[in-house]
């Protein structure tokens, strides 16, 4: 039996950020990516730190390496572009384009495999099932980003807790961006608003390399929970 390729769902902005670190953050993962033939689950934005990720991987692994996946709802936002309003009429609810016309229409050959659900919690349960069909050393990295990235950061992070999925969350702290998250975590473990057995659910490193050697190396501690993806 063929083992599945390692797979990651990196959550990040749609934005460039003030510091031209962010995105080579973004570009050093990729490339790190490539050269471990992991595969790449994402949000399927086009510009910023999401385009710039996908758009490398694809460069050098193709696009089949590459799995975005976007609500219909926020097209016209992430994937800005003049063929948007022909996405949506086309593809009419989720059905409806040829498959030629729909890779050609959302660009595949420049950011991937490419699929439009119908809401943001669709998309998560999504990501989530790709990466749990990952092989070794798959899990979830959160690059820098806003209220989009905390937002499904967090809920996978929830999903591990309670036994929805057993990989870890690793944050790619790139110049100190998620110091106050994880000052915050070191405080509610204090304060015992976090549980023993959830405290290595999410960590933060300081490279690509060592997000990618933590995932490899994860273990769940175990919750006692086992709430199903379905039911999520």
């Amino acid at each position: 039996m063929t083992t599945p390729p390692t797979k990651i769902c990196v959550l990040c902005s749609t934005g460039d950020g003030h510091s031209p670190a962010h995105l080579e953050a973004a570009r050093s993962l990729a490339r790190l990516m490539h050269t471990n033939s992991i595969h790449l689950v994402y949000g399927a934005g086009t510009s910023g730190m999401m385009g710039e990720l996908a758009r490398t991987l694809v460069a050098l692994s193709g696009p089949d390496s590459v799995r975005g996946i976007i609500p219909q709802g926020i097209i016209r936002y992430e994937r800005p572009g003049a063929a948007v309003d022909q996405v949506e009429l086309r593809l009419g609810g989720l059905d409806g384009a040829q498959q030629s016309d729909k890779s050609d229409l959302l660009r595949e050959s420049e950011y991937g495999r490419t699929t439009v659900v119908q809401d943001m919690h669709t998309r998560k349960k999504m990501m989530a099932r790709e990466v749990m069909d990952g092989g070794p050393g798959s899990g979830f990295i959160g690059l820098s980003g806003g209220f989009g990235t905390m937002d499904e950061l967090m809920e996978f992070v929830t999903w591990n807790q309670l036994g929805v999925h057993d990989k870890g969350v690793c944050l790619l702290n790139v110049e100190g961006f998620w110091d106050g998250v994880l000052s915050w975590l070191n405080h509610a473990i204090k304060a015992g608003f976090i549980r023993d057995d959830a405290q290595g659910i999410l960590v933060g490193k300081e490279t690509p390399r060592e997000c990618l050697e933590w995932l490899r190396g994860y273990r769940p501690s175990g919750t006692g929970m086992d709430q199903k993806l379905e039911d999520a």
